[in-house]
This record gives structure tokens, sequence and C-alpha cells, in this order.
């Protein structure tokens, strides 16, 4: 059970957020195997003076339209998976809704089955 934060500046409409959140949503079906109606994200906005970045670390040009894509996941991708995954979301996230694969930014957070509790207070991976 991925759980998907995608922060980025204020101001776009919700065909734009909806065109995020499925993208990245078609890319972890594809890549990490996760099932149908696994889908937990959270899509937040932020006034410029809260989204904070370097337009040019790493040698990558980025705009205000950076994207922020913080996934927290079991640890059980691989290497080659998560390559895969990456740029799998460059690529839908650029044909929609048409964002720069160089305001995709990812970062991968990875757990332990045992630490997700899906409710009813119970561990239900461990």
């Amino acid at each position: 059970m991925p759980l998907v934060r995608i922060d980025l500046r204020a101001g776009k409409p919700p065909e734009y957020l909806r065109a995020i959140a499925d993208g990245i949503y078609a890319a972890m079906r594809e890549a990490f195997a996760v099932p149908e109606d696994d889908r937990f994200m959270l899509v937040s906005q932020h006034a410029a003076e809260e989204f904070v970045y370097d337009p040019g670390y790493l040698g990558i040009r980025r705009s205000d339209d950076l994207v922020f894509v913080q996934i927290t996941a079991n640890n059980t991708r691989s290497l080659e998976q998560k390559k895969a995954f990456y740029a799998d979301v460059a690529r839908r996230l650029s044909e929609s809704p048409g964002l720069r694969p160089e305001d995709v930014l990812i970062s991968l957070v990875e757990v332990p089955k045992e630490n997700w509790s899906f409710g009813l207070g119970l561990a239900q991976y461990a």
C-alpha cells in the first residue's frame, strides 16, 4: 500500500491535479504491481513562499511547475523496478498534464511491512 504525497505550487485546476495523481497511480500499478483499488494519495498546493526549491540542483533546470512526489511503500522493490517507475512517472506526467520531466521530483521512502495499519488497530501485513 503505497501512500503518495503530491506537493506543488498553488493555482492548478482540479483536472491538472487529477492527471498527476492518475499518472502516478498508473505507473505504480505497472512498475510496482500495486493492486487495483490500492490508491491512497494526498495532494497539497502551497503558496510561492511556502514552496522552496533549488532551480538548478544537479544541473537540472526546474521551474515553478515543479511537483514533489513522496511515496511511502514497502521495502520490496528492486533497483530495476524503481528506475522503471521513475522513468514511467516522468513520461506519463509529461503526456498529461504536460509537466516537463525536469519538474518531477520523486522521493521513495521504504518501510518494513509491519509499519502499516490499515485500520481497526491491526498490523495487517505483520
